[in-house]
């Protein structure tokens, strides 16, 4: 399986990840093509940039003649005294927070083609695209089905976002900066560009969210900024201290729709890499986003198991009725839990406890923990990223004196390793015929058996 990983150690950016995809081989004359498809009056600037001692590829959009200032000089050069208020904002329509360039030194426009620096007055500011608009933009441009479809969920992922932060409807929505023209070539060049590497998943790993404040059209608000926290909810974020808004919320709309997963990197062959700059230099740390592009692989024994990224969560209980211990058990496994378990352990002060094993998706991991915290006496919860690896298995039914029996079946290369009746189907067996049920389940195994030497 072809794979490619992106590595968000200094965060997630639009730019940042153009830069990346034409830096490990997308055709920039690609890109350059799908921003002339857009027909809204922009065009690709690709240079060599150097960030921490790492060469990599800088993409930039320019419309009318103009590049996208830092939000400072942004600022300044409109001598705005103060951002919108929110009676502003309610009397033309909610419009999107944060600018896709931002850590980056550059800030996007603030109300559509006409709000390049310098260019538009106060009315103009307050309107701006709304999902109707950009749906029928994306939708006109020669681009392939799969590319605008992706296009139009990374733009309604921000919708949603800013909706929910402003709770209001999304379609009341405007995108004021992130619905600028920069930001909407970012956007369709990415799922075009994501297409064209020809990969079967996008893996991202943990995203460093940077610290600080950030000026937007709302004020001054800490980072990560409020829409980047909604669309990165369920994805493993970490800060490294360095104080700059390192990923945008048009770069986690881009990861939260492309990314199939998060995890650490992959056990691949490396084909090759990219790298994608940002405009800002910080004191060692390169503020770039590499994009590496490998076959998956597998370790020989394994070559035909299925690897997976679960989350485990664990806590330590050594005060709660053993009676509650077992309905936690069955409410975990009732809200999507992959396996649960305990474990005797000997606690501090040579307390008897039980350890607490809950295995799940990445997604669940959040509402299974906080059903731990609901249901049972601990004050905390553990949770780590492992990878596991697991036999394909399939499911064959088989016939019993008292009627069918279901058999998981598992195998490695083919091969059949393991097999067993399904409990659930002996057990209403054994009860329904007042069967013992040790000997339901060992006339399936027999059954079952006979059944492969034919």
């Amino acid at each position: 399986m072809r794979i490619a990983y992106l590595e968000c150690f200094s965060g997630m950016s639009g730019d940042m990840f153009l830069g990346a995809l034409v830096d490990a081989g997308v055709p920039a004359k690609l890109l350059e093509e799908t921003v002339a498809e857009l027909r809204v009056g922009a065009r690709l600037e690709i240079s060599r940039v150097v960030r921490s001692g790492i060469s990599a590829s800088k993409v930039d959009v320019w419309v009318d003649g103009e590049k996208d200032l830092p939000r400072e000089e942004y600022w300044e050069k409109q001598n705005v005294a103060r951002p919108p208020s929110a009676a502003d904002h309610h009397e033309h329509g909610h419009d999107h927070e944060h600018g896709d360039r931002e850590h980056h030194g550059h800030s996007h426009s603030h109300g559509g083609e006409s709000s390049r620096a310098g260019v538009h007055a106060p009315h103009e500011h307050a309107h701006g695209r709304g999902l109707t608009e950009i749906r029928r933009i994306i939708s006109a441009a020669a681009i392939s089905e799969s590319a605008k479809k992706t296009a139009i969920a990374i733009f309604e992922a921000l919708g949603t976002a800013e909706a929910k932060i402003h709770d209001v409807p999304v379609e009341e929505i405007h995108f004021h900066e992130v619905g600028a023209v920069d930001a909407m070539v970012d956007i369709v060049c990415a799922a075009v560009g994501a297409e064209a590497l020809g990969v079967d998943e996008i893996v991202c790993s943990p995203l460093n969210v940077g610290g600080g404040t950030v000026k937007c059209a709302h004020g001054t608000l800490p980072v990560p900024a409020p829409a980047t926290v909604e669309l990165l909810k369920d994805a493993p974020v970490y800060s490294s201290g360095v104080q700059a808004e390192l990923v945008t919320p048009t770069g986690a709309a881009i990861v939260k729709t492309l990314a199939r997963r998060f995890a650490a990197f992959p056990e691949m062959k490396i084909e090759k890499s990219g790298y994608g700059g940002g405009s800002r230099e910080f004191p060692g740390h390169p503020n770039v986003v590499r994009l590496t592009i490998g076959e998956a692989r597998t370790s020989a024994p394994a070559a035909k198991t299925a690897s997976e990224t679960i989350t485990v969560l664990e806590a330590n209980l050594d005060d709660l009725n053993p009676q509650v211990f077992g309905y936690v058990m069955d409410r975990l496994l009732e809200e999507g839990a992959l396996d649960a378990f305990g474990m005797p352990v000997q606690m501090k002060k040579s307390r008897p406890g039980t350890l607490l094993t809950v295995l799940c998706k990445p997604e669940d991991a959040g509402k299974l923990a906080q059903l731990i915290f609901e249901e049972t006496t601990t004050l905390g919860v553990r949770q780590r990223e492992e990878v596991r690896q697991t036999l394909a298995r399939r499911w064959e039914s088989v016939g019993t004196p008292w009627g069918d029996v279901r058999i998981k079946v598992a195998s490695l290369n083919g091969t059949v390793t393991n097999y067993a009746p399904e409990y659930e189907d002996c057990r209403r067996i054994a009860a329904e015929h007042h069967v013992p049920l040790k000997q339901v389940m060992g006339e399936a195994v027999e059954a079952y058996r006979a059944k492969s030497r034919r």
